[in-house]
């Protein structure tokens, strides 16, 4: 407990009585600032009558039901797909970067420089126009290469990211290279990539968007259709009050499974065992407890 309460205060002085009083006052005074604009948000909906029923009245009706359902489902098949091949191509661009053959690294070099230099929106259009690709699969494509390619830089620097001594002991013990990379510096260093893995793919979820401009008919599609249909005379604001929520109810699920895979690498015995090994006797480990061998 010393230990980590040194730890813990090492870079800063414990605020006083009097500080925590003024940070008490900043916070309520950013709170009420937060919930005026809510206030004068929400009477600006009300004033212009956003919330009438007769403009909530169409999302009653099973056909608008059913485009949205078909829109959320075409969403999430581009995302699954997009996001397993993002991975496997992160993956594979990694370690031809890692590689230690020479043109395999240059080349590995110069397609994730590429396509993570170029926008997202032009790979999707040059797949989807020039190359006359169907929707679905163009916007598959365009965020595979743009994801897998920033997925690369994430996988690399994690890997590099452990200390160099392990590797060399690994070596030292006799192993290959395919050996260290999976049983040493894999296990340790997905814990430090896992976040930015996770906040990339909910940029792809994002991005997923982009498919309503080649016609893809996505979640956005639909409730562009929906907006635009002059027969149920359905304004945008409710649209997007429908479909905004939806969009950041599936980020906070992504979000809570990173949380749930990092609670469950902590906890497994895999990881603890490298863990122990990695750290010399003596070490504390970051719960400020000694190491200790993982019950078999």
């Amino acid at each position: 407990m010393t230990v980590r309460t040194a730890a813990a205060t090492a870079l800063y002085d414990v605020p006083g009585p009097k500080t925590r009083a003024r940070h008490r006052i900043y916070g309520l005074a950013a709170t009420a600032v937060l919930l005026a604009l809510v206030v004068w948000i929400a009477y600006l909906l009300v004033d212009t009558g956003q919330f009438a029923y007769t403009k909530w009245l169409p999302f009653e009706y099973a056909g608008i039901q059913g485009l949205l359902l078909r829109g959320l489902g075409n969403t999430l098949k581009a995302f699954a797909l997009a996001a397993v091949l993002s991975l496997v191509l992160g993956a594979a661009l990694a370690t031809g970067r890692l590689s230690d053959h020479a043109p395999v690294r240059v080349l590995s070099t110069l397609v994730v420089e590429f396509f993570r230099a170029m926008p997202l929106l032009v790979m999707i259009f040059f797949i989807f126009v020039a190359l006359k690709v169907q929707p679905l699969p163009a916007l598959v494509a365009g965020l595979t290469l743009y994801n897998g390619s920033v997925l690369a830089e994430v996988f690399r620097s994690g890997v590099n990211s452990v200390e160099r001594g392990q590797k060399e002991a690994a070596y030292a013990l006799g192993l290959r290279k395919t050996q260290v990379m999976t049983h040493v510096l894999a296990p340790q260093a997905v814990r430090a990539m896992l976040p930015a893995i996770i906040s990339q793919l909910v940029v792809a979820l994002k991005d997923t968007s982009l498919g309503f401009l080649i016609t893809y008919e996505e979640f956005l599609h639909a409730g562009k259709l929906i907006a635009s249909n002059l027969d149920y005379d359905l304004p945008f604001i409710p649209v997007v009050m429908v479909i905004s929520p939806i969009y950041i109810g599936m980020c906070m699920l992504l979000s809570g499974v990173a949380q749930w895979v990092a609670r469950w690498e902590r906890r497994s015995p895999k990881t603890g065992a490298v863990e122990v090994a990695a750290a010399g006797p003596g070490t504390l480990l970051p719960d400020g407890a000694p190491p200790t061998a993982p019950e078999p």
